[in-house]
């Protein structure tokens, strides 16, 4: 009886810390990604939805899963379709390869978002850091918009 006791005691333990790791899990998993500079201070927050927040959580811009890019009135900046970036009247800004390479609309490179999400500059100088976040996104917010 004594060991049947313990065996229930023992799945019960299992099925809390069971239950508090899934937890962790899933809050680790809709936090926002920072957006940060150079010096690893933390410029803002890119959120899975497309929301990209200043350092106080603050929304300054939203892209949308069609591409859009609205500022926080949602006044349109812009669009990005299949690497291209373009302005609130279709004028196209740059594109951004797959490969992380970002040039503006004259084909000229103006810098790198490496797969780490190290952002560079066109002289591979380091101008801060978008781990986890897509290599679009990390381009707008860094050259293209300055969010």
């Amino acid at each position: 009886m004594l060991k049947q006791f313990l065996s229930i005691k023992q799945k019960h333990l299992m099925n809390r810390i069971l239950l508090i790791a899934l937890y962790i899990f899933s809050v680790n998993a809709v936090q926002a990604q920072k957006l940060q500079t150079s010096s690893y201070s933390t410029k803002g927050y890119v959120k899975e939805d497309g929301k990209i927040q200043d350092e106080t959580y603050g929304t300054v811009a939203t892209i949308s899963n069609d591409g859009k890019i609205q500022d926080n009135r949602y006044n349109t900046l812009g669009y990005i379709r299949d690497g291209k970036v373009q302005d609130n009247h279709y004028q196209t800004l740059g594109y951004i390869n797959e490969d992380g390479r970002v040039q503006d609309n004259r084909y000229v490179t103006i810098g790198y978002i490496k797969d780490d999400g190290t952002v560079q500059d066109n002289r591979y100088l380091t101008i801060g850091y978008a781990k986890g976040i897509k290599k679009e996104w990390a381009a707008i917010t860094f050259f293209f918009f300055k969010l």
